[in-house]
């Protein structure tokens, strides 16, 4: 099956038959044999606050009891988070692109996904554009995509990529942060477009995604912005329809994109127009967090954090007839590892010196939602967590021969890393696409904006290399869509592999003498408390 991984494109795979048993002593089959009780079509793909979430989390709750975990929530392991729920209402939206020649209607969402998350989303709007290049805001590091722009009362429009000159790392935060520092300067919303060649997901999955309904904190104060903005991404085909009338050329902006070059910033000759229809209700879903205890009196009441999240697409537009997201990969598998990795860690000879907490955290499809409040509120004292080490979908499609921990080059968190890798014969490879905003796309960025130094553990492969290809066929084909499920290829022997890795870095980090701490060099260091 290794050789045909590498062979053939995804679709064309024969699905391995899934592991019916768990033996004791089989790591790899008691991991699968979490992911198919988390990720069958009864589970409904375990939507943030809905029953087939709370029944995944029943699981997960009655696996932290067999462990001996202990309960570290606020009602026994649970952490309710209240929310709103908003879904916007396509076929009652309009958008559209006015200019000299007149007005041409946009299709949402054939053309334009409008954005539910963040916040109310406002009613209607009618206002000029403007391009911001990348749209990165970072003058201490020398770049800023906004300077000199008129930004008040302004669409802003901004393209994927970034300078190579950027790490990745620092790109993902820029981009993270951007909504939030636009509405505090007056922007009215922000378009965001692709490159054709950086397209990740095909638009047409994006489009049968865009129903789906998104989240927002329902206690305001924790929102990201806190005025109605408007959010939305356009085809990546149809780009060029937004610099009509400025001179550019499209085709060329996206080259230098392509190649990380500099992009220019500018006004654009058209107004966007739109009326944005959307429904709303009240709806709460919780975090799970579990505690084993510190074997050390003086280092117990400190936290390392495992954190992974719980939650998928739940049922959404059917694909080939099947309309259940059921979401093995992304991440039925993490929260599989994080139960077999707290299983060995009870196991161990050497026992952890400080405590670990266990965090399976919802709405992470919502925009990390779960992580970060529990990374604002947590249930334990904010200082005592020193580490948050996160799973999301690492991919055991190939063999685990190198590992990509995102962030080992921000902390001191990787030189654990590094010295586990050198015991293990698992190398570390750095991050092969960076600007896929990897570093801000799961729940380990919720920890680092409060400061808590974490790593992010991927599969490590090479960009051009047969590994590649095949983790770039399963984005395109399977990455949340119905297709991630129980019947797709999988190695659960490189995944045991990998939670053995992070069992070490764990011990090592827990045992450690010393905190973790930020590189002097680190641009995220300012966070710390």
């Amino acid at each position: 099956m290794r050789l045909s991984l590498l062979a053939l494109p995804l679709l064309a795979m024969i699905a391995a038959p899934p592991v019916s048993a768990a033996p004791e002593g089989d790591a790899g089959a008691r991991w699968w044999a979490h992911v198919q009780a988390l990720a069958n079509d009864g589970m409904e793909g375990r939507g943030t606050g809905t029953p087939g979430y709370d029944r995944a989390a029943d699981y997960v709750i009655a696996q932290f009891k067999a462990l001996g975990l202990k309960p570290a929530g606020i009602d026994g392991y649970k952490q309710p988070v209240a929310f709103i729920e908003q879904v916007i209402l396509a076929d009652q939206s309009r958008a559209s692109l006015v200019g000299p020649q007149g007005e041409v209607a946009l299709a949402v969402p054939g053309d334009l996904i409008f954005s539910g998350g963040g916040g109310p989303v406002p009613e209607s709007i009618d206002a000029p554009m403007v391009f911001a290049g990348y749209g990165l805001h970072l003058p201490e590091a020398g770049h800023d995509d906004f300077a000199g722009l008129d930004l008040k009362g302004k669409i802003v429009v901004v393209l994927s990529g970034g300078p190579a000159t950027l790490s990745g790392a620092l790109k993902s935060h820029a981009r993270s942060e951007r909504a939030h520092w636009l509405a505090g300067q007056g922007a009215l919303g922000l378009i965001t477009l692709v490159t054709p060649k950086q397209v990740e997901i095909p638009w047409i999955r994006r489009v049968a995604l865009a129903g789906a309904p998104a989240l927002y904190y329902a206690d305001a104060s924790l929102r990201e912005t806190q005025t109605p903005f408007l959010g939305a991404q356009y085809d990546p085909a149809k780009s060029a329809q937004f610099f009509a009338g400025t001179g550019q050329d499209f085709a060329a902006i996206a080259a230098a994109a392509d190649a990380s070059a500099p992009v220019a910033s500018f006004p654009l000759a058209l107004r966007f127009k739109a009326q944005v229809a959307a429904k709303r209700r009240d709806l709460s879903s919780p975090n799970l967090i579990a505690v084993l205890p510190g074997s050390d009196p003086k280092l117990r009441p400190e936290h390392v954090v495992l954190s992974a999240h719980l939650d998928g697409y739940g049922v959404g537009t059917p694909i080939k007839g099947d309309a259940i997201y059921n979401g093995a990969f992304d991440n039925a598998s993490g929260v599989a590892s994080l139960l077999e990795i707290a299983r060995a860690l009870k196991a161990s000879k050497v026992k952890p010196k400080r405590s670990i907490l266990f965090a399976i955290v919802t709405a992470e499809e919502k925009g990390l939602l779960g992580a970060r409040y529990f990374a604002r509120r947590p249930t334990v004292p904010q200082k005592s967590i020193v580490a948050d080490l996160n799973f999301d979908m690492a991919l055991p499609i190939f063999p685990l021969t190198s590992v990509t921990p995102i962030g080992y080059d921000q902390s001191s968190l990787g030189q654990d890393a590094a010295a586990v890798s050198a015991q293990m014969n698992l190398p570390i490879t750095p991050d092969p696409f960076p600007d896929r905003n990897v570093f801000i796309r799961s729940d380990q960025y919720a920890f680092i904006r409060e400061g808590i130094p974490a790593l992010f553990f991927k599969y490590g492969f090479k960009a051009g290399t047969p590994e590649a290809d095949t983790e770039k066929a399963w984005r395109a084909n399977l990455y949340h869509s119905p297709f991630d499920d129980l019947n797709q290829p999988v190695m659960p022997a490189e995944s045991a592999k990998l939670n053995d890795y992070v069992t070490a870095v764990t011990l090592r980090i827990a045992n450690a003498d010393a905190r973790p701490a930020w590189n002097k060099d680190s641009f995220f260091k300012r966070f710390a408390q």
